[in-house]
């Protein structure tokens, strides 16, 4: 009798929520990397699929080695790869241990692998792009732990000028009148692992585009054990979706003893169907390819519409 072969290592999660791709790896107690490539940030690193190289910035929620495995690889094939330093984003509460972690490997190797460690306060603005930042806080974990929003700066004119024509709205300029206000809009956050707590209900977060959070625990005995690992469980999420304003809520940091139409299921008992249609889940890839395929059939039936529209315009 042959030996079998290993098991097949799960592809990566993707979902397009327009503007952005939500894409990584996410099994409770094994490894969470999360990726935004539009916005240039990887939320933890819990191991390092090829494709997060590509993004600078890596913010970490917190020190468990399930969400930090992959940091040392991420910087060291960054610069094998010559794309230059990666910097890691993290709560100031741990960047010493983070950055002695690091200083293991120069040991080992015996070379230095160039990164950049940014501790960050509470509130604590870093950009990521230009008139895109990122903001972390506190949230409630087994270990000192956060959340980060990523914000874009625009600015939208003051409602006493909306109906000015532009020569006037150019003359008040010229006299420097400030005829516009900042805006901060919220276009994604990132939970962590974490305890239900005040922060689910920032409104940063609650506003935010797409909202991406751990859901550990489904089981309805499984309650207590959410309590003790602090960690949410699907009753925590369904009370949630009441106040989230998001336009989707990615769900990841799912075990593998947990089956995903059982957790589709298990989310529409306590959400309802209506409220559960507005959540996805990273990990889910069969739902997943379903929805990018009717994404995808759907752009290509629009642009053949506007190819043709346009090739009516040219025949008159």
């Amino acid at each position: 009798m042959l030996p079998k072969p290993p098991p097949r290592e799960p592809s990566l999660g993707f979902l397009y929520i327009p503007p952005y791709r939500v894409q990584g790896t996410s099994i409770a107690g094994e490894a969470t990397a999360v990726q935004i490539p539009e916005l240039d940030v990887c939320f933890d690193m819990g191991v390092c699929p090829r494709a997060m190289l590509n993004s600078k910035f890596v913010a970490l929620t917190h020190g468990h080695m399930d969400h930090v495995g992959g940091l040392a690889y991420y910087c060291s094939q960054r610069r094998f790869q010559g794309m230059g330093s990666g910097t890691i984003l993290c709560d100031a509460r741990i960047a010493r241990a983070v950055q002695s972690m690091l200083a293991g490997y120069v040991d080992l190797e015996r070379q230095k692998t160039p990164y950049e460690l940014v501790p960050l306060l509470p509130e604590q603005p870093h950009q990521l792009k230009p008139s895109v930042y990122l903001r972390g806080f506190e949230t409630e974990h087994t270990a000192p732990s956060f959340g980060y929003v990523v914000y874009e700066k625009r600015t939208k004119l003051k409602p006493e000028f909306t109906d000015l024509p532009q020569d006037k709205l150019r003359e008040l300029k010229d006299r420097g009148v400030e005829i516009t206000r900042a805006l901060e809009v919220p276009l994604v956050a990132f939970l962590g692992d974490t305890a239900p707590g005040p922060h689910l209900l920032r409104d940063d977060v609650r506003k935010s585009q797409i909202v991406i959070s751990e859901c550990t625990f489904f089981e309805a005995d499984h309650q207590d054990r959410a309590k003790i690992g602090m960690h949410l469980h699907i009753d925590n999420i369904a009370e949630w979706l009441k106040f989230l304003e998001c336009q989707s809520l990615v769900l990841i940091h799912v075990s593998r003893r947990t089956d995903m139409g059982e957790a589709r299921r298990q989310l529409a008992h306590a959400a309802g169907e209506e409220r559960a249609s507005k959540v996805l889940f990273l990990m889910d890839h069969r739902a997943n390819r379903i929805r990018y395929d009717r994404q995808l059939a759907d752009a290509q039936e629009k642009e053949a519409a506007r190819v043709a529209g346009a090739g009516e315009d040219e025949a008159d």
